[in-house]
């Protein structure tokens, strides 16, 4: 099969190198799927860019492609419309016929397979060693993972790296204060105590989460107003880079704990991270001193009030001088910067990345575009590697400010998680107040964690949002309980019908009625938006079409009879045609990683 948009495309790419010649064959015909079913199911607005070009009103230049296009099997009509859009209404036999084969195109769903496929890198969540993930992680992490199942499904090769935040001053704060140099492993006890650090029962020598969240906390007011706490920090940070046995052993029981307290998130959210993605700063600290080298190398280093530093081209401070990069700072410590860059060599020489994609917020949007320029000046990413950074806005409460807990600390996102799951068993408790606890508890977390999930991924990511329990967990509106009903209701007309959703691939379908006709239009239109959301990078537009499409599904629903209908044909298809949509559904939903379930 070979999907509709793609067909349609190709084929006005032909009818505009004929009409236009040659070299305007390679113009975006900037084929959409129409808003307004009376302008077709597909509209193409090329012209307006090319009339300015060819110095011809645009509606010219639109009737001149119409004129060449060969829409033989494919459309019933074609009609210009306004200033020079093209409309295209799709005919019933080939919509009959694209329908069928992405029927049977089994979990692809029409969707190509990536020719040829890239080694993509894709970099996000990254939360700190030492504390516990917070509501500021959500985004990078229920992102990042999106795009990195959108990938996956299109058959790239997909590297997620969890760049951690794992080393570095804090760290010399950290083991200071949790005993310094010498402190013994009581007498480390005694001084969390003294810091009312509360200990979960039989704990006392293996710090949860929290207690290092607290530890931190601590740590820094310490060296804040401690001067000489401060300079033992910084004599445990050297012990620690040059290898001392105690400190970096200790080091490593952070990072543990860190580690299981990660996990524990992850698993709760149901994205795809592992151990073998973990990359953190640690990872790449030997390889410093060698992207200062290499940058030396190259002619890019200079130096400035002491430090080593990188002039990107294009970007300048506010007098409107050249802004300074810095890689290695006057006492020789590196910089986010520098870390960034070896990452991004290690991606390029080792792991072959072809695309390297970073979520994180848009406040760090310069520094990867000083980063990129960069890696482009200095020859580690040449042209031939895509490189992406995709920053996303602030959850916000209902005060439209940052999101906070009622006195105004940090939201935990485990915390965050429990209450998702919570609240949605109130939910479920009423709807379905008869199923068994331990149902219930499963599709309270597929309900509670793709509501929490789902609210996220369907705003712009650009475009900071407000968190609103009572929203994302409605049963009607662009929301996941929305479209997990609707999977349910399929599963439901199943059940009632004693149907097999199995033995449904083999029906054929045909499309009669108007609502039918909307729904197999919305149905085809999947690969086109796997390909804008794997290009784009926004997952929200996957989730306006599964919106779109399951309202598509309740208008058929309510129009079209299933299961009574009068012959046994318009049955079958119908039954198939639903069986597409929830298969298409559970895909859609899936590539956002959250879950379905068959009742609620």
């Amino acid at each position: 099969m070979h999907d509709t948009q793609h067909i349609l495309s190709q084929r006005l790419a032909r009818a505009i190198g004929a009409a236009l010649g040659e070299q305007h064959a390679e113009v975006d015909p900037q084929l959409r799927p129409a808003n307004n079913p009376k302008f077709g199911d597909y509209q193409a607005n090329f012209a307006m860019g090319l009339a300015k070009r060819l110095g011809s009103k645009p509606r010219d230049i639109a009737q001149q492609v119409v004129d060449q296009l060969d829409t033989t099997g494919v459309c019933e009509k074609v009609e210009l419309a306004g200033p020079g859009f093209i409309n295209l209404h799709l005919s019933g036999e080939f919509i009959d016929k694209q329908v069928a084969a992405m029927a049977g195109d089994g979990q692809r769903l029409g969707v190509a397979p990536a020719n040829p496929p890239r080694t993509v890198v894709v970099d996000y969540s990254g939360p700190n060693v030492a504390k516990e993930m917070h509501v500021g992680h959500l985004r990078s992490t229920v992102i990042g993972d999106a795009i990195a199942r959108v990938m996956d499904f299109q058959g790239h090769n997909v590297i997620r790296q969890n760049h951690l935040g794992d080393w570095g001053t804090q760290f010399g704060m950290l083991l200071e204060y949790w005993g310094g140099s010498t402190g013994s492993g009581t007498a480390r006890i005694e001084r969390l105590r003294a810091a009312s650090i509360t200990f979960s029962d039989g704990r006392e020598k293996q710090l949860s989460i929290r207690d290092l969240d607290a530890l931190y906390r601590e740590a820094k007011k310490k060296d804040d107003t401690d001067p000489a706490f401060a300079q033992r920090a910084r004599q445990c940070v050297v012990a620690l880079q040059s290898g001392d046995e105690d400190h970096v052993s200790r080091w490593r029981g952070l990072f543990e704990e860190s580690k299981r307290h990660f996990e524990d998130v992850y698993k709760q959210l149901d994205v795809l991270l592992t151990d073998d993605d973990y990359r953190g700063e640690s990872f790449y600290n030997p390889k410093l001193p060698g992207v200062v080298k290499g940058l030396e190398q190259v002619g890019l280093l200079q130096e400035s009030q002491g430090a080593k530093v990188v002039f990107p081209e294009g970007f300048a401070d506010r007098e409107g001088q050249p802004q300074a990069m810095i890689v290695q700072k006057s006492d020789g410590g590196y910089l986010y910067a520098t870390t960034d860059l070896a990452a991004a060599r290690y991606r390029v020489d080792e792991l072959h990345a072809e695309r390297m994609i970073y979520v994180t917020d848009s406040r760090q949007s310069q520094h990867f575009a000083m980063v990129f320029k960069v890696l482009r000046q200095a020859g580690w990413a040449l042209s031939n590697v895509q490189l992406e950074h995709v920053p996303f806005g602030t959850v916000l409460g209902k005060d439209n400010k940052p999101f906070k807990t009622r006195e105004g600390g940090t939201v935990k996102l485990i915390d965050l998680l429990d209450e998702a799951q919570r609240r949605a068993t109130e939910v479920i408790a009423q709807k379905n107040p008869d199923l068994a606890d331990d149902e219930r508890a499963q599709i309270a977390h597929a309900v509670g964690v793709g509501a929490l999930k789902y609210a996220d991924l369907s705003n712009d990511r650009i475009k900071d949002y407000v968190f609103d329990w009572d929203r994302m967990l409605a049963f009607d509106g662009n929301t996941a309980p929305y479209l997990q009903n609707a999977f349910v209701r399929i599963r439901s007309i199943f059940r009632k019908g004693g149907v097999d959703p199995a033995g449904l691939t083999g029906l054929s379908i045909a499309i009669r009625e108007p609502a039918e006709r909307a729904l197999a239009v919305k149905l085809l239109q999947l690969p086109g938006v796997i390909d804008a959301v794997a290009q784009s990078l926004e997952p929200h537009r996957l989730c306006t079409y599964l919106y779109e499409l399951a309202s598509a599904f309740h208008q058929f629903y309510e129009k079209c009879p299933v299961l009574k209908p009068d012959a046994e044909e318009t049955r079958d298809s119908r039954l198939a045609l639903c069986g597409l949509v929830a298969r298409t559904l559970k895909t859609g939903l899936g590539l956002l990683g959250i879950q379905v379930i068959d009742q609620m």
